[in-house]
């Protein structure tokens, strides 16, 4: 700041401890921003930035003069949606590109465990059988088409790997980009992703939560998919409708699920879906971004609306990304 003094900082988060997760990669910039509890904060007037991550509705309402509520990670819907952000506030994300490459490798062993049904190898390997499958089996990976829901930074680090991989892309896109990408076709328009979908023998949804995009992953898409096919639920889970997956199974219109995300977090112990052999839940862990660029990213950007400048992280709110 003009005074010398580091930029005023607060965490806020209705769901995580935010100092014990970043307090200590935060210290290495302590001469330039000061990051502190709410319950620390003397003078809430002098606080210019929030890191959060799922804040509560009222958690920005004590902060008159904040600029800036930097989330932790790549995605900002529950900080974009909050009904106490400031109007002029900016909002950032977390940009890392070991971040999409993390999501590339755990999409692409998605792939690879629906499309050549790994369970089988490991319920074997429990009963200490030899069991091969017949090649006849498998669908040639130039034959398995892998549809992508968001071809944004995570979308097309996924289909680099996966087009490596021999699998055909189609990517749900507003417009078709100028140039195409080895191995990868696009569906534009209001209705790419009913035609993505239609297209993909498994699908792996990475897009941003917005008013257009809650529920999106419902029995209408499904029942576009090829019968049999699988869904890798990677982005948000307000984006799935729960019980329209668990019909899509039942039914055989899809063949198994792989979710990484859900509605509620973290997945109670009683779910149903951690003993259905047709889905297998990660944690919400497909990509983790590395703290030490969490903070120095959040930093930069508390310095820059200080000055008067747009951070580079900064996200359009309207539009959620």
């Amino acid at each position: 700041m003009a005074d010398g003094r580091p930029v005023e900082g607060v965490y806020l988060s209705g769901a995580l401890d935010l100092e014990a997760l970043f307090g200590r990669y935060f210290a290495a910039h302590s001469d330039r921003v000061r990051l502190r509890r709410p319950e620390e904060i003397e003078r809430p007037e002098e606080v210019c930035f929030a890191l959060t991550w799922l804040p509560t509705a009222d958690a920005f309402r004590p902060y008159p003069n904040l600029k800036l509520a930097a989330s932790i990670a790549a995605g900002v819907d529950s900080i974009v949606h909050c009904p106490s952000l400031p109007a002029d506030a900016i909002v950032t994300r977390v940009r890392d590109e070991n971040q999409g490459d993390l999501m590339a490798g755990f999409a692409a062993w998605q792939v690879v465990w629906h499309h050549r049904n790994m369970r089988f190898h490991i319920n074997h390997q429990m009963r200490g059988e030899w069991a091969r499958r017949n090649v006849d089996d498998y669908i040639p990976p130039r034959d398995c088409t892998v549809g992508l829901l968001g071809y944004g930074f995570m979308g097309k680090a996924i289909a680099r790997v996966v087009t490596a991989m021999g699998f055909p892309v189609v990517a749900a896109v507003r417009t078709a980009p100028p140039e195409q990408a080895n191995g990868v076709t696009f569906e534009a328009g209001e209705d790419a992703i009913l035609k993505t979908a239609a297209r993909s023998r498994i699908l792996i949804n990475v897009l941003p939560l917005t008013h257009a995009t809650r529920g999106i992953l419902n029995a209408l898409l499904f029942s576009a998919m090829p019968k049999g096919a699988a869904l890798v639920q990677l982005g948000r889970g307000e984006h799935l409708v729960d019980e329209d997956l668990n019909r899509a199974l039942d039914s055989g219109q899809l063949a198994g699920a792989s979710l990484d995300v859900f509605s509620r977090e973290p997945l109670p112990p009683d779910h149903p879906w951690w003993r259905d052999p047709r889905i297998l839940v990660t944690p919400h862990q497909a990509s983790d971004c590395s703290p030490v660029l969490v903070a120095a990213q959040v930093c930069r950007a508390a310095l820059d609306v200080v000055a008067g400048r747009r951070p580079e992280t900064a996200v359009h709110r309207a539009n959620g990304y």
